[in-house]
């Protein structure tokens, strides 16, 4: 099922993501160049059908939100044994998601299954021989990933479909 998501994408992390998701689903491996697989959700799912009010309104929340610094090297299990990256500091994510809510209250994080969201980027899924020790000798040199959030992008997610359909720069 397609579904949008504001997301902050994470470059760095971009070839082994990519390496997982074509591992996992091929169709969810986009063929738009500025799409970036690597992210870290800011508010999903978002509207199915965006209208110009509302893409307006996440830009003025995007131009008011200061571009900001961040680490990835700290790997956590979340629920359900997803495996991911969790920034440092987490503040501003936590920051954006929340002016997000507050101008987009029909739109919880996660359809509302968490009540306080973890800012993540993910990396795996637990199974049989897959855990956080597995996973960080995958990453091999790419973390500590030292990266700047510089932008929130509108995705959509679709099997044969993912796609950039906005972009806004956070504040310089």
């Amino acid at each position: 099922m397609a579904h949008t998501v504001l997301v902050v994408p994470v470059p760095e992390l971009e070839p082994f993501v990519l390496g997982r998701t074509r591992h996992y689903d091929a169709s969810f491996v986009s063929a738009d160049p500025t799409f970036v697989h690597a992210h870290i959700s800011a508010l999903g799912p978002f509207l199915d059908e965006p209208g110009d009010a509302d893409l307006a309104l996440v830009g003025e929340i995007a131009a008011a939100t200061p571009a900001f610094d961040y680490t990835l090297d700290r790997i956590g299990e979340l629920a359900h044994g997803i495996l991911s990256l969790l920034p440092d500091p987490d503040g501003p994510f936590r920051e954006l998601t929340r002016r997000l809510v507050a101008a987009f209250p029909q739109c919880p994080p996660y359809g509302g299954a968490y009540p306080e969201p973890t800012p993540h980027l993910t990396l795996d899924q637990r199974a049989d021989g897959i855990d956080e020790r597995s996973v960080r000798t995958a990453l091999g040199g790419a973390v500590p990933a030292r990266c700047r959030a510089d932008r929130l992008v509108l995705a959509r997610y679709a099997n044969h479909d993912c796609r950039v359909l906005a972009e806004w720069k956070l504040a310089a």
